[in-house]
Parts: structure tokens; sequence; C-alpha cells
């Protein structure tokens, strides 16, 4: 499957236990790549990660996914969760047990009005699922990220994504359906989102306002990698999305909504897998005193050893 996003998930030290359990878990599934943290002394925050993972591709039901191992900093929540839908609440069942054992359960496997079959749990690890039947309706898309707007930012997910829309305005992006809270259903107030789907590039998302209190929200630990073709597109979504300069680093970025991203050129992927590690390693130097990616000084660095 082709994916211009993709979602990411920050982990402490247990992402390849992670991944080797999701990849498990659904069918359809398997690990890509996988990058390591490299041997030797290492210091500040990749302190103790040696061997750990710095990056992995996975596919999980055939959408990609990425993870990385990097530390305590940013702990996974409910703010962005994943909604598998299902075929049959046989499938819900077998999945709800995988995913909620040794979890957190939010809403209970049951019947609710909007399904015959739904629960929502974080698992051991701490990614958030919801896991529906869907009956007879078309599944397009297995697995949608979800993203609850909460606290300061309840009430802004209609906004949040028209922003997105037209941030991704050449990815054919759309709103599909919007159902919105009615009168007396408090705390929220009517007329907020209660559930909307939207395609930006091909790729469902799903949004919702929650104006009850909630104990998180968004943050690094799920983010959204944008892959670039060129120098031109990454700047255009940099500029257009990142509103809070002390959170840019090396091709991450946070926009309006607390929403994280990452800017990242296709070039810096095919340097990265360079089969010569030296020239690889400056790559990633380079990049790690980045805020911005900029593709002509990752050119700069992978060449400036053959002038020597």
């Amino acid at each position: 499957m082709s994916q211009k996003i993709t979602p990411c998930l920050w982990f402490d030290k247990e992402c390849e236990e992670a991944i080797n359990f999701y990849t498990a878990t659904f069918n359809d599934s398997r690990i890509v790549s996988i990058e390591r943290y490299p041997e030797g002394k290492q210091i500040g925050p990749m302190s103790g990660m040696e061997g750990k993972i710095l990056t992995a591709i996975f596919e999980l039901a055939g959408q990609r996914f990425m993870a990385l191992d990097g530390g305590p900093i940013f702990k996974l929540n409910p703010a962005i969760s994943f909604q598998v839908k299902c075929k049959s609440k046989d499938e819900v069942d077998e999945l709800w047990e995988k995913l909620s054992k040794d979890g957190q359960v939010l809403m209970p496997l049951d019947k609710y009005p909007f399904s015959e079959r739904y629960g929502w749990c974080n698992d051991k690890y701490g990614v958030s699922w919801q896991v529906i039947f869907v009956g007879e309706n078309e599944i397009e898309q297995k697995i949608t990220p979800f993203l609850m707007f909460v606290g300061d930012m309840a009430g802004k997910a209609e906004e949040a994504i028209n922003y997105y829309i037209s941030v991704f305005s050449q990815g054919s992006s759309k709103v599909n359906n919007i159902l919105r809270y009615g009168a007396g259903e408090e705390p929220d107030k009517e007329g907020t989102v209660r559930y909307v789907d939207v395609t930006i590039f091909g790729q469902q998302f799903v949004a919702m306002d929650s104006a009850h209190e909630h104990k998180f929200q968004f943050n690094e630990a799920t983010s959204f990698q944008v892959e670039c073709e060129s120098q031109q597109e990454l700047d255009g979504y940099w500029d257009q999305l990142s509103a809070v300069p002390e959170s840019e680093q090396c091709g991450w970025l946070k926009d309006k909504y607390g929403v994280s991203w990452q800017i990242i050129p296709k070039r810096l992927g095919e340097l990265l897998a360079d089969k010569d590690k030296v020239k690889a390693g400056r790559v990633m130097d380079a990049m790690l005193n980045m805020k911005k990616i900029v593709i002509a000084d990752l050119e700069k660095a992978y060449e400036e050893g053959d002038s020597k």
C-alpha cells in the first residue's frame, strides 16, 4: 500500500517486543526494516540505547507504520488511537482478547448504539485501540488513526480537520461524513464533532471532540510522518504546519492543535540506508543537528569525505 502519511509510535525501550506483538496479532503484517542505535558510547538522551531501535518500519493489515525507542520522555495515550474495523463479531473478540490483555480497558467490549460489538483499550505497551464490528459496511482501510480533541482543544476538531485538508489539498483530501453533538449532550457543545471521517492522500483519518475531563492530550509519542519528494514540497508543509518553534527538531514539528508531525524527505531514507556506514553516519549526524531537514545539507554531509 502506497502511503504518504505514516503513523509513528514512540516507545521507551520495548519497541522491538511491541512490533513483534503487533505483527503477530494482525493478519497480513510484517516487519519491513529495522535500524538500530549504533554500538559504542552514547551520551545525553541516547545513553543506554545501544542496540535498541532507532527506526522500525512495519506493516499491519497491509498498512505502513513506524516505531522507535526514544526513552521515557513521551508517553503513549488515547488522544490518538487506532480504530480497527472488523467484518465479524468473532474477529472483534479475538483481537480484543489479544490487545486488551495486560492493558487498560477504556470502554468495555459490549453492544453500543453505534455498533453491536465494540471495545476501546490501551494495550500493554500503551498504544490505544478501538475494535469495532462494522457488519456489512465496506472496509476500505482496516486500521484508521483516530484523533480526539480534548482540554483546550475540545471543540476544535472540525477546524483542525479543515485545516489539514487545506494543507494537504493536492492529495484529493475531503470530508466523507460528519456527525455532531446535539442539544443537551453536555459538557460537549451543540454542533461540535461527535465523529468525522476524512480522506487525506487516499488515507482515512477519524476525529472527534470530547469536552469531558481527560488526563491526556496530543504529544510526540504518536506522530505522523509525511514523506516529501523535494525540498520545495517539504518547505511548504513545514511552513504551514509548524506552530511551536521550540518543538522543531530533526524534522519533527508540532502544529497549532498540538499534533506532532515528521516532515521528512524521501532522500533521507536513501542516504541513511547506504551501504557505506561512514557516509550514512555523517548524514545521521547532520540530521540530528537540524530542525527543518535541508536535503542539500544532507547531500553535503554524505559527500564531504570524498573530496579529502
